[in-house]
């Protein structure tokens, strides 16, 4: 089933692209678990790269937080809303990282994690049935964490 409707809006095509691999219940529900787990350990491993001198005079300037910018933008050529609605999910990962103290440093507890993560994202494709869509095309990995929010901004009556 090939998503070409060309009146539509991109974040809609790009959302029922994604969703086309994305059917077997089993493989949503590890969805809903995994990919907000997976968008948390990317800004914790960025958050953990040592900056240059010259970040430090902006505070909570670091690559975690250029990163989510130009995400932030992205998600802006997309949709207002779900853009605003990651810059709420990316500043509760900042809150997250600035705030973390585990037993690891937080780049170890992020990287186990992630892999764990995507463990699980590859099992629930292979119940699926289906490659996941940034073997298609990288951006998936952006749009997956927006599809879930498009299904709760649905939920509550947001449009998007």
């Amino acid at each position: 089933m090939g998503v070409s409707n060309t009146n539509s809006r991109r974040i809609d095509r790009l959302l029922a692209e994604y969703g086309e691999s994305h059917q077997n219940h089993q493989n949503k529900l590890i969805h809903w678990i995994c990919v907000p787990v997976i968008v948390w350990t990317v800004t914790a491993l960025l958050w953990s790269i040592p900056t240059p001198a010259m970040f430090e005079a902006v505070p909570y300037l670091n690559w975690c937080t250029l990163v989510i910018a130009l995400a932030f933008i992205y998600y802006l050529t997309l949709s207002f809303t779900l853009a605003l609605g990651m810059a709420v999910i990316s500043g509760i990962c900042i809150a997250i990282n600035a705030s973390y103290s585990g037993p690891l440093p937080l780049w170890q507890t992020a990287l186990i994690v992630f892999v764990v993560a995507w463990v699980g994202q590859f099992i629930g494709h292979k119940i699926e049935g289906k490659k996941p869509s940034f073997f298609k095309d990288v951006q998936f990995l952006l749009v997956g964490p927006a599809w879930l929010l498009s299904f709760l901004y649905k939920k509550i009556g947001i449009p998007y």
